[in-house]
């Protein structure tokens, strides 16, 4: 049996060492953390085949954990520790989803026994489509077709192309078919297809020789290579230049690639996913996306619904979010007023789960109390003044000089991601990069 990704949940310095080196020296990969919520924040970001967790914890107890981590991960066992005899809470936990109730001290037979039990006919040793299946929150009847649907298909080799609108969680869609194949243990790289210029798009994809243009001071692997055995995501392929395009081809039609400046071509094995918001067809018919190369992509699509036709997993994403932004701001924001729920069931979500994300984690910022009311959505049009950090509000500041120091803040708030930075301030990462060099210009000539 090979070594399980464990999530340990555990505020007891002492139990938390033993049950650490017990885990480790039987083999296992393990995350450790020291409250729930912290517990949640590793379950938003990574893939855990088991969570075992501590039944006393501050702030929210281990049966509260259970009760929020079976909402969106049904088959995601967790089991329970205490340090004594608890039948009420042992009994509780039982009816409400636990897959054990364990007393410490933990043994090594403990250990071989909870990562044994559980994973006979886990899905991370075998083809099924389980695992994983509930990174994605939903309860929407159309999701849960179409993850049943990402299961059936994850092992082709054929490609994938999804289609929705901003925000619909294609990326995270296209992880979910990556983490449901026999590649799961391969590569996974995601190219953003509008983050580029398109000078720079094609080495990005293919690499170079040593010597292919200025500055070429030695041969670099692109995507396809690092990518090889696995899976590389194109994102918002509608924007790739229609002369890389011809390249995508060959490389779809041929498994292998040409890398700038090279004279071999270069055999690879990788799954091709591609993700669009725009209408493909109209752009075939303009001539901006090569027919040929969509056909070659469209061999399995999927078409993922906008938020507004999956309502009903408003509420669970909104406590996703809320748990998320919690321990990302440190706060203890509990829950929405029926007014500001009823606000967001009614509102039409153009921005779809994206639009949805920044909204609570604005609300969970402003939010003074435990509960987020409808002011703190600031949905009514008339949001509260706020000023930007280090101008006072008498201060004569040019509305550029605010555009470029926003600008700089967010960047700086997402450790430089350009991508979250963009969707946060609301506008394309093409803009983003234009706004960049832009601030660059100006330095340069001043």
């Amino acid at each position: 049996m090979q070594g399980k990704r464990v999530l340990l949940v555990e505020n007891d310095k002492n139990d938390l060492a033993a049950i650490t080196d017990l885990f480790i020296q039987a083999g296992h990969s393990l995350c450790a953390v020291g409250d729930a919520y912290a517990a949640l924040g590793k379950l938003s970001e990574g893939q855990y085949d088991m969570v075992v967790s501590a039944l006393n914890l501050p702030k929210m107890t281990g049966i509260e954990l259970l009760v929020k981590i079976k909402e969106f991960r049904t088959a995601l066992p967790v089991i329970l520790i205490a340090s004594g005899i608890c039948v009420k809470e042992a009994v509780e936990a039982i009816k409400k989803g636990a897959d054990d109730f364990i007393l410490k001290p933990l043994l090594p037979e403990t250990i071989k026994s909870i990562t044994s039990g559980f994973y006979r006919d886990s899905p991370a040793e075998n083809t099924s489509a389980e695992n994983g299946k509930y990174t994605i929150i939903t309860k929407n009847s159309e999701m849960n077709r179409l993850l049943d649907d990402a299961g059936e298909i994850a092992n082709s080799r054929a490609s994938v192309f999804i289609h929705g609108e901003s925000g619909t969680g294609k990326e995270l869609f296209a992880r979910h078919i990556h983490r449901c194949s026999d590649r799961r243990d391969k590569p996974f790289l995601a190219v953003n297809c509008a983050a580029l210029p398109e000078t720079l798009m094609e080495s990005e994809l293919f690499g170079y020789e040593k010597g292919a243009f200025t500055g070429a001071n030695a041969r670099k692997k692109g995507k396809f290579e690092a990518a090889d055995k696995g899976t590389i995501l194109l994102d918002e392929i509608s924007e790739l230049d229609y002369q890389l395009q011809s390249k995508l081809l060959r490389v779809l039609q041929e498994k292998e690639i040409d890398r700038v400046g090279g004279t071999v071509s270069i055999p690879i094995d990788v799954r091709i996913i591609a993700t669009t918001n725009r209408d493909i067809e109209k752009q075939i018919e303009e001539e901006k996306f090569r027919e040929d190369l969509y056909y070659r992509l469209n061999t399995i699509p999927v078409h993922l619904p906008p938020l507004r036709e999956r309502k009903d997993d408003i509420p669970f994403l909104v406590d996703y979010f809320i748990e998320k932004y919690n321990i990302i701001e440190r706060k203890v924001v509990k829950g929405l007023t029926e007014d500001a729920i009823r606000i967001l069931m009614e509102k039409q979500w153009k921005g779809n789960i994206r639009e949805l994300e920044n909204i609570i984690e604005r609300a969970v910022l402003m939010c003074k109390g435990s509960i987020i009311d409808e002011d703190d959505l600031l949905l009514n049009g008339r949001p509260r003044p706020v000023c930007p950090v280090g101008y006072p509000l008498m201060q004569e500041v040019s509305l550029r000089e605010i555009e470029k120091k926003v600008i700089y803040q967010t960047l700086d708030r997402t450790n430089g991601n350009r991508t979250h930075a963009a969707d946060i301030l609301g506008i394309s990462v093409r803009t983003l990069r234009n706004k960049l060099n832009e601030y660059r210009e100006k330095m340069t000539v001043s």
